[in-house]
């Protein structure tokens, strides 16, 4: 089998130094890009959202789980891990979606990114409507109950 490997592009610079579930919301975090990347950035002022791929790289690989509750939260049902956002995963990829406050140089910020100091960014894509929208979706009742 072939290893896989990732090119970090960016570090997350924020004030989240140990993991936590939810109220990620209001946070501000600085994406600090590596200087060799930052001409990616170009044009990227002009979108209100970015979805933000990083690594968990914090996270232990030995912990993570099938099933468990979301946010420890004991109102909402035991699911699987893919059924919720939740770290514990086999692999630590993770995804979000967040509003773009900021570009400047090889830096941008950002609000609502679910990700602690010193996370290594993978990727940064502009969020568009046309591919990432989606519509009739459903989600079940419980993950309202849930904090972001």
């Amino acid at each position: 089998m072939k290893k896989i490997t990732f090119m970090r592009i960016g570090v997350v610079k924020n004030n989240v130094k140990q993991p936590r579930f939810g109220n990620f919301a209001d946070e501000i975090s600085t994406i600090l890009m590596d200087k060799k990347f930052s001409g990616a950035l170009d044009g990227i002022e002009d979108y209100s959202h970015v979805i933000i791929i990083y690594l968990m790289n914090k996270a232990d690989r030995n912990d993570y789980v099938i099933r468990h509750r979301p946010q420890g939260k004991r109102d909402v049902p035991v699911v699987g891990i893919f059924a919720c956002r939740c770290p514990p995963r086999p692999n630590p990829v993770a995804i979000s979606t967040v509003k773009l406050l900021e570009h400047k140089g090889n830096k941008i910020k950002v609000q609502g990114l679910d990700a602690l100091d010193r996370t290594i960014v993978l990727d940064i894509k502009p969020y568009w409507p046309q591919y990432d929208k989606v519509t009739n979706h459903r989600i079940p009742t419980w993950v309202n109950r849930l904090e972001f």
